[in-house]
């Protein structure tokens, strides 16, 4: 499956705007509801945008799987944001105005692309997310990050997302040159929670 470009928009007019949120939902979920959450974010001058995977779902299988499995998804869903980063850059906002969030399968996307394309962001937050494949493949991953601020938040278990897994993602993006925040919630489960919103307002919005 390939993803057609559908990218909804919130907050300020982009023609207008000074900075960008791309924001990507998870398996099963939507542009809508993951701009909601724009509502507890630091993000109020901001210009959202919101691509949406065809059928709800980014690629088919466990970001675990081995990447070949999730072809030609993925490799599409990577396609999709750059094509909404260039959105942004098309009007005018230059790449350290752009800023991320992503949860679940959109926080494991978001991760992939930026240490894909390695640069000076904003920043990006993103809740229970790591590198993608069953083996990270580092010759994927290129850049410098330039101390981009990177925080993730997750849950110990989790049942979709090993804490090994974060750790070993926020290993390789520090080696980038990010400048990386985690935190784990022990039990806390697969969703999100009031702290790791504002760790996220702290550390990369504000």
């Amino acid at each position: 499956m390939t993803h057609q470009l559908v990218i909804k928009k919130a907050g300020q007019a982009l023609p207008t705007a000074h900075k960008v949120l791309i924001m990507l939902h998870g398996r099963g979920g939507s542009a809508d509801d993951i701009l909601s959450l724009s509502q507890h974010l630091a993000v109020s001058d901001f210009a959202l945008l919101a691509p949406q995977a065809s059928n709800h779902t980014w690629y088919p299988y466990s970001f675990l799987s081995p990447v070949e499995q999730n072809e030609p998804s993925l490799s599409s869903a990577l396609e999709n944001i750059t094509q909404t980063v260039q959105t942004a850059v098309d009007s005018g906002i230059r790449t350290e105005n752009i800023y991320f969030f992503g949860f679940s399968q959109g926080a494991c996307l978001t991760l992939e692309f930026l240490a894909r394309n390695a640069q000076r962001y904003g920043g990006a937050a993103v809740i229970i997310g790591g590198l993608i494949g069953e083996e990270i493949d580092q010759t994927n991953y290129q850049g410098d990050f330039q101390q981009t601020p990177i925080f993730i938040g997750t849950s110990n278990p989790d049942m979709h997302v090993p804490v090994e897994r974060v750790h070993e993602s926020a290993k390789i993006l520090t080696a980038m040159n990010a400048d990386v925040t985690v935190k784990v919630y022990d039990n806390f489960g697969h969703s999100i929670n009031n702290e790791e919103i504002e760790w996220a307002n702290k550390l990369v919005f504000t």
